[in-house]
């Protein structure tokens, strides 16, 4: 698997229950609808959700775009001061489908539990955002919304080859609605697979904490759980 610009891209890369109520609720829960879970049939396609791969390519480009739009809005609504929440939400997340490396994704929701605050990642049967280990020729991956929901693939070979808990980081950050940027140094937790394999860095940097700040106080209106994204399962998941 290539990293360099023109390789092909796939790595792990709120829409449901974010009350806008009362100044007084100190954590709305993302519930939202449970994720689906990967399909073992097909050609090894993604299912029809918009996917986050964790090395460099173009496949990813239309997702990259959306989630980049989603963080300029919210941006921009942070330089008028216009909220749309007030609380923390809680994202949901089940790792059971995933032995192999639950400890390593619940440490990866740790490190960002201890960098954010306007959303945090608990882990519970009944999610919005599941985890699964498999084969994929694409590599790792996240399919979803970027607002806490989707699922993500965790592929054997790439965990060999790149630090599992950077990947699982990296992917996770697409849940939390960071778009890919390759280019960046090993220090910038979405440059992904773009530094080589030799890079191990889980953390994301300042600037990446302010943004998933941001998108999750000024970016999500309402986590709805009747809207939360609901994706084909991932292909070939538990399959060795």
């Amino acid at each position: 698997m290539s990293v360099r610009p023109q390789a092909r891209k796939r790595f792990l890369t709120a829409g449901a229950a974010f009350a806008a109520a009362a100044a007084l609720i100190a954590t709305t829960p993302a519930t939202g609808s449970t994720a689906a879970a990967p399909s073992t049939a097909g050609s090894g396609s993604a299912g029809s959700g918009s996917t986050q791969g964790y090395t460099p390519g173009s496949r990813d480009d239309a997702q990259n775009a959306k989630l980049t739009a989603q963080l300029s809005a919210a941006l921009k609504r942070q330089s008028k001061g216009s909220a749309t929440s007030l609380a923390v939400t809680t994202v949901y997340y089940d790792a059971s489908q995933a032995p192999s490396f639950r400890s390593t994704i619940n440490q990866a929701a740790s490190i960002w539990n201890s960098s954010v605050t306007n959303v945090r990642l608990v882990a519970r049967s009944s999610a919005s955002l599941r985890y699964y280990e498999g084969n994929d020729s694409r590599g790792s991956y996240y399919s979803g919304n970027g607002h806490g929901s989707g699922y993500m693939l965790i592929d054997y070979r790439q965990a060999q080859q790149y630090s599992p808990l950077r990947i699982i980081a990296h992917e996770t950050g697409h849940a939390l609605g960071l778009p890919d940027h390759y280019s960046g140094p090993c220090s910038e937790l979405m440059s992904g697979g773009g530094p080589g394999p030799s890079c191990t860095n889980a953390y994301p940097n300042a600037t990446e904490r302010s943004r998933v700040n941001t998108i999750w106080r000024y970016g999500i209106a309402a986590y709805d759980a009747s809207a939360a994204f609901a994706p084909a399962t991932p292909t070939h998941a538990g399959a060795r």
